[in-house]
């Protein structure tokens, strides 16, 4: 990890910036894999399956018995914690489903709005080393709740060229049956486009490395909506003198092991903190199982020194972080100042992990700053709105000429026709 002490103003926005694949490569790569979904479909899937990962799939489609004989391989521990989990996520997103009102706007002019279930959603659980066998919680529970009547899934196969029994459990439990073995950019083109197996689908959700990011953006310029660009994981940890330094190394690298392209970031206005932290990430490294994974994050990886804890949260809404972390003496003091972040974790004890897979949030994240401008994925990411107005006799009488004269003076007398013919039917009896 690098240490950078008191940066200046002039270099804080290249300090912000992302480890990422040369764009025009990676563009490229994803517009060929796209294309070749959409001529060959199904046996595109398999191609790149044999291609990227070394394992040949015929027909896509999990069985259900597949399905089915997953639950004997999850051992009754994981699957109480699963459970445990799904309460909490359940109970976090009914919240979010809310009946608004209706509003009289003006004498006899009602509106209101009413949410709809996005019919067919796609979702996206990476796999191959690390099946996130908890994004089928955090994306399949709200659409559940949220009414969506086709649930497709579609994740990489492990070497064996099945897909994680865990998933397809946690799958099972929430009742998504529509299982695919496709990973990468070659799993958002089917599900944007369609396959003889894979259906389309309204709306793609889920977290993905550069490649899966890149194809979700390319679908998203042919009408297919995506939930955000979510990309490579990511966490800013902000850390005073009272922080605990084992806890702040190991809420490093609990990021850093999800890939390469991961990066963590610690900003402090202790030295001996950053330098403690240092050590102390060095040490837990050597530990981990995936270190090798974690080891290259790091090397994209910031340690960094400010003047003051004010001057770190400016930091941190300049970076608009996926996971923030605040482990001061007084987080709340600093959480009111929080302008960008996807999900945000105060104290010594709320480690990003808790949100990761249980405390009820979503862990579907806006990462590369895109923060700034997406929230994370909700209920209502699974809805869409639909206004409704309605007009009395009274009410077109009271606005009618005031959208008359809108009309007129934007030169649409068809416009204000419609109206016209309304109000002169009303005089007239």
């Amino acid at each position: 990890m690098k240490t950078i002490l008191y940066p200046q103003n002039k270099v804080l926005d290249e300090l912000c910036q992302r480890p990422e694949i040369e764009k025009t490569e990676l563009g490229a790569v994803v517009a060929d894999i796209i294309k070749r979904v959409k001529s060959d479909k199904d046996a595109a899937i398999s191609y790149y399956s044999e291609k990227f990962h070394g394992i040949p799939i015929g027909n896509p489609k999990v069985s259900s018995e597949e399905i089915r004989d997953s639950s004997a391989q999850v051992t009754d521990e994981l699957k109480k914690a699963i459970n445990t989990a799904k309460t909490n996520i359940e109970k976090f997103h009914l919240s979010q489903l809310i009946t608004e009102p209706v509003t009289e706007t003006f004498p006899g002019v009602k509106c209101w709005r009413k949410s709809v279930p996005i019919e067919k959603v796609g979702l996206y659980i990476p796999g191959g080393s690390a099946p996130l066998f908890s994004t089928v919680l955090m994306l399949g529970i709200p659409a559940k709740l949220a009414g969506c009547k086709k649930i497709v899934l579609c994740s990489p196969p492990g070497k064996d060229g099945k897909i994680n029994p865990v998933i397809l459990y946690t799958a099972q439990l929430i009742g998504i049956t529509e299982i695919f073995r496709a990973g990468g950019a070659q799993a958002i083109a089917a599900m944007a486009y369609g396959t003889e197996s894979i259906p389309k689908v309204y709306k793609i959700f889920g977290p993905g490395n550069q490649y899966v990011t890149k194809a979700k953006e390319m679908v998203q310029l042919d009408g297919i909506s995506i939930d955000m660009p979510a990309g490579p994981s990511e966490v800013l940890i902000i850390a005073d003198s009272s922080a605990n330094p084992v806890f702040v190394a190991a809420d490093l690298l609990s990021q850093a092991e999800h890939g390469p392209d991961s990066q963590v970031i610690m900003i402090s206005d202790n030295l001996q903190m950053i330098e403690s932290v240092k050590e102390e990430t060095e040490k837990q490294l050597q530990s981990l199982p995936r270190k090798d994974i974690a080891g290259k994050a790091l090397d994209n990886s910031k340690l960094i020194l400010f003047n003051t804890l004010d001057e770190c949260i400016d930091f941190s809404n300049l970076y608009a972080p996926e996971h923030l972390i605040i482990n001061t003496s007084d987080p709340e003091a600093l959480a009111g100042k929080v302008i960008n972040a996807g999900s945000v974790f105060l104290g010594t004890y709320s480690c990003e992990s808790a949100g990761d897979y249980a405390s009820g949030t979503n862990h579907t994240l806006p990462t590369n700053g895109s923060a700034r401008s997406y929230s994370g994925v909700s209920t209502e990411s699974f809805l869409k709105k639909i206004t409704f107005q309605k007009l009395s006799r009274e009410g077109i009488l009271n606005l009618g000429p005031s959208i008359e004269l809108m009309a007129e003076a934007e030169s649409l007398y068809g416009h204000k026709n419609a109206v016209s013919v309304r109000l002169k039917s009303l005089k007239n009896g």
